[in-house]
């Protein structure tokens, strides 16, 4: 039987990151207009529980699934090949399947989302930049792909450092190319764009740098739109699109921004990731394809890479903070221009667009909110920096007045975040925890992993932000641990790792540790970790655990000093996201697993057997 549709439209405005503990004191200081007239229509003011783990593309999958990451198939940013021990990224890959083809990127997200569902009933949506979209595909209305989307050279956001110093250092996530001086005043440097040719070598694009004699502006030529660019010290240039020849007939188009980071003693140059262009895609951005081309004619050129805010540049100090803030008010700019357009022309069905900059912006400014952060120690910060996150929620505000200005009685507005928020200040290196409990050893040459792991030797090993592998026969490339192990050797990690105290702090440093089956049902539940560590307030896994590494530290836990101070990939229980609707709705326990049966219903249409959440509308 049909349901009664409650409502026409749906608008969801997803804001990554927010969190309850600060949006709740500034709703009720009155700073927070439209989010507050959305709380008194509604039920005001909800948690929902996220996932496990607390991560963007994990808990937005969910969202648009109704299912549990079991379901859904996506468990972090990276996965591991378990024969090779490889990391990987999870969210998509490319397959070619033969020589003189070339290659199709694949999602790797699972499970049946909202808008497949919605055009099943006819009903059509359109989808600004949802994670793990990418390639994107939607069978009635329009989706521009979201996090999931690489740069020009495959990655999720690898900028470009060129300078002219005589031995520079390559920082996390960058590419340095030097700047070499002609002898006129002229330095010319190559940006490394995707590989390609018969030697599969990175293809290049000249530029071309002159200063100016007071170092406060520089000419940059190149073959590029415009072929002229004058940049001003310790400013973004605008967009300048790039290419490279692939072949006698084949031409790589992207897009990059400038930033003139410094003439003396030195000339640094810092370029953006290269972004494809939207009117002429790598590979296809939106779907329909024409659609990225439509909002570049409407907008003109946008930010089109997964990761859209340069973190990467502040935290490996190429860019400071002024400028990091500057490009994020740009994509703040740039979002809310794609979300007045399709609000402007938005009659049935469902609209969602993400604001992905809430979380980047705390990740790198958490820090400031707290004098004593160990990322402060030594560094003097201007007393400005300590409001930047308050003043992300209340740009927030202005994002949903858009919506709500846009609502009319048979509209629901739905206004949440995937996750909360909360300090990062000590790293758990969960390997050398492995190491000393005589479950996971290395090899004395040295190397980075997994080649530097004694597999023969090794019956556990971490990889990604809280997930634990047994080294498992029969599935691992190298395994040790039997089947009939395995049950007790994961008794034993959890008995162990469970309420792990930091011997420096005094405090409880792992509050949980669940297994795969206590956590994680569906059809693509083997693909995920053996076992989830759950941290508590203030920790993190360590930077070089993340990517599986371990033993360079003798230590189990160490200071954060990175400018990425912030962080939410803890026990989930402790940083639930938002949740806000202009009607009011069942917000006790309310979950991001109960989303999509609660659009689906508001539009007249029941959810799909699969899905694990309820709807929240009454």
């Amino acid at each position: 039987m049909a349901l009664r549709a409650v409502v026409d439209r749906v608008i969801v405005i997803g804001l990554d990151g927010l969190e309850p503990k600060v949006a709740a004191p500034l709703l009720h200081a009155g700073e927070l207009p439209n989010l507050a007239r959305l709380a008194s229509h509604g039920s005001g003011l909800a948690r929902v529980a996220t996932t496990s783990p607390a991560q963007t593309p994990v808990a937005w999958s969910t969202f648009a699934t109704g299912l549990n990451p079991g379901g859904h198939g996506i468990f972090d940013f990276i996965r591991r090949d378990p024969l090779t021990y490889r990391p990987d990224l999870s969210l998509n890959r490319y397959e070619q399947a033969a020589a003189w083809l070339p290659p199709k990127a694949v999602n790797l997200r699972g499970g049946t989302p909202v808008w497949d569902l919605l055009a099943k009933a006819g009903i059509p949506s359109t989808i600004l930049r949802c994670p793990c979209t990418y390639p994107p595909a939607i069978g009635r209305g329009r989706m521009l792909a979201g996090m999931g989307v690489p740069d020009l050279r495959g990655g999720l956001g690898t900028p470009t450092w060129m300078t002219s110093a005589s031995d520079p250092v390559t920082e996390e996530s960058e590419v340095v190319v030097p700047l070499i001086e002609s002898g006129d005043g002229t330095y010319r440097g190559e940006l490394l764009g995707p590989r390609g040719g018969k030697d599969q070598a990175p293809l290049r694009f000249e530029l071309e740098l002159r200063p100016a004699p007071d170092g406060q502006t520089a000419v940059v030529r190149s073959a590029g739109s415009p072929s002229e660019n004058v940049l001003t010290l310790g400013e973004w240039s605008g967009w300048l699109k790039v290419h490279f020849k692939a072949g006698l007939l084949q031409t790589v188009r992207g897009m990059i921004r400038l930033y003139l980071a410094g003439t003396s003693p030195d000339v640094n140059l810092y370029a953006s990731p290269i972004n494809f262009d939207p009117d002429q895609p790598l590979f296809p951005i939106a779907a329909p394809a024409s659609y990225a081309r439509e909002l570049a004619g409407v907008l003109g050129p946008y930010y089109t890479t997964g990761m859209v805010e340069d973190h990467s540049g502040l935290n490996n100090g190429r860019i400071d903070e002024y400028a990091f803030l500057d490009q994020c008010a740009d994509a703040w700019d740039e979002r809310e221009a794609m979300l007045l357009h399709e609000l402007n022309r938005h009659e049935a069905g469902l609209l969602y667009c993400l604001f992905d900059t809430p979380d980047r912006v705390q990740h790198m400014f958490w820090r400031f909110r707290e004098p004593d952060h160990p990322a402060n120690k030594g560094r003097g910060y201007p007393a400005e920096f300590g409001r930047v996150v308050e003043d992300q929620y209340r740009r927030a505000d202005r994002v949903v007045g858009h919506a709500l200005e846009s609502a009319d009685d048979r509209t629901l507005v739905i206004a949440l975040s995937d996750h909360g928020f909360t300090t990062f200040r000590r790293g758990f290196h969960i390997n050398n925890w492995l190491r000393d409990n005589g479950l996971l050893a290395y090899r004395d040459d040295g190397g980075s992993f997994p080649d530097r792991v004694d597999w023969s030797k090794t019956r556990a090993y971490a990889l990604g932000l809280g997930g634990l592998y047994l080294n498992l026969q029969g599935r691992e490339g190298q395994g040790t641990v039997t089947p009939a192990d395995a049950v007790r050797l994961k008794s034993e990690i959890v008995a162990g790792l469970s309420g792990l105290v930091d011997a420096e702090t005094g405090t409880v440093a792992v509050r949980e540790v669940k297994t795969r089956e206590q956590l994680y049902r569906g059809p693509l539940a083997e693909g995920a970790p053996d076992l989830m560590v759950h941290l508590a307030d203030r920790y993190r896994i360590s930077w070089d655990s993340s990517l599986g590494g371990g033993g360079e530290a003798t230590g189990l836990f160490e200071d954060n000093t990175r400018k990425w101070g912030g962080d939410h990939i803890i026990d989930p229980a402790l940083v639930p996201g938002c949740l806000l609707m202009n009607r009011p709705f069942l917000s006790e326990s309310a979950r991001l697993l109960d989303l999509a049966p609660t659009i689906l219903e508001a539009l007249g249409q029941h959810p799909e057997p699969a899905m694990e959440g309820r709807s929240l509308l009454p």
